[in-house]
């Protein structure tokens, strides 16, 4: 009698794994991780701007994993993806599952304005309905999310890489977030490296989206700071809340987050920032433009590989985190 994950391997075929455009050097190091190459396909782009995938041999009953984090320009690397996932049901892949270290969009989760979308579960929609089956994506900005799909998922979480790399620094420091909606997830950081919390109070300006630093809930005087968030977008709220810790007498400040979206003008903004060290993953590449020498990169690829093998071989991915 087979165990499950071998009957579950005879039912997929092998794994074939593509690499979108949006992180390739990731999608590389997951492949090495892994030991199974990339698949070959082309990816073009006509003069109109319309998108052809084009595979350059059969994926019929296979295993399909696309690699694509949502790159700038976000909305044609979106069609992308989901022009690779009409391509692979097409040729009558045996399982698709869609890989995005970065999901865009995932700050649209929620009508908190009048007259306006929900374009999380627009996107989620349309990856259904390309023909996706799975899918995988890390530290999304609201878990809500999840929750948007019928079918299923992995939410994972690059919390443990970024902690294990601070323990090993073994800092006298203070956990921050940058505001108070990340508080539930700063406390997780403060509990796991042992260290205590602070909160930096904002509040919205008139009916302006623009907010402002207001106050420091807890102490930071003579410590270390780390701030924590899922993502770097402009860099406002991290500005603040560097200048903050630092008038309430902070020592050495270090920024860790998930995903580097660094929009401009981030780059900018941290490079002036009295920042120690910023602490980063590569779900989304950074471009050489805006890479600064105290920037720290770490890799997501044994996390994803680890998935996509447990995926691939119907074992649980709980286990991974001891759940």
């Amino acid at each position: 009698m087979l165990a499950k994950g071998k009957t579950l391997m005879m039912a997929y075929g092998e794994i074939k794994l593509f690499a979108g455009t949006g992180c390739p050097e990731l999608a590389q190091r997951i492949s090495n991780y892994i030991h199974v190459p990339l698949s070959e396909w082309d990816i073009l782009r006509f003069p109109n701007e319309n998108i052809l995938v084009r595979l350059h041999g059969s994926v019929r009953g296979q295993d399909v994993y696309v690699i694509h984090s949502h790159n700038r320009p976000i909305h044609r690397s979106i069609m992308e993806m989901l022009i690779a996932i009409d391509c692979l049901k097409r040729d009558s892949a045996g399982r698709i599952t869609v890989v995005i270290p970065y999901l865009s969009y995932s700050q649209s989760d929620k009508k908190d304005q009048p007259r306006i979308p929900i374009t999380a579960r627009l996107l989620a929609n349309m990856i259904e309905v390309a023909g996706a089956d799975r899918w995988i994506t890390i530290d999304l900005h609201s878990g809500q999310i999840q929750g948007f799909y019928n079918i299923p998922g992995d939410s994972l979480t690059a919390f443990y890489i970024l902690v294990d790399y601070f323990r090993k620094k073994k800092l006298d420091a203070v956990v921050v977030t940058p505001d108070l909606g990340f508080a539930k997830r700063g406390r997780n950081y403060a509990a796991e490296l042992d260290m205590p919390l602070a909160f930096v109070e904002k509040r919205r300006i008139g009916n302006e989206s623009i907010r402002e630093a207001l106050s420091l809930i807890g102490s930071v005087e003579n410590k270390d700071v780390i701030i924590v968030d899922d993502l770097i977008d402009t860099a406002g709220s991290i500005e603040q809340a560097v200048n903050l810790v630092k008038q309430k007498g902070a020592r050495d400040v270090y920024i860790s987050a998930t995903h580097a979206v660094l929009s401009d003008p981030a780059a900018e903004r941290l490079k002036n920032m009295p920042v120690k060290e910023i602490v980063l993953t590569d779900t989304l590449p950074i471009p050489e433009h805006k890479m600064l020498p105290n920037m720290t990169i770490l890799t997501v690829a044994k996390l994803l590989g680890e998935v996509i093998l447990r995926s691939h071989e119907g074992r649980s991915v709980g286990e991974l985190f001891n759940e």
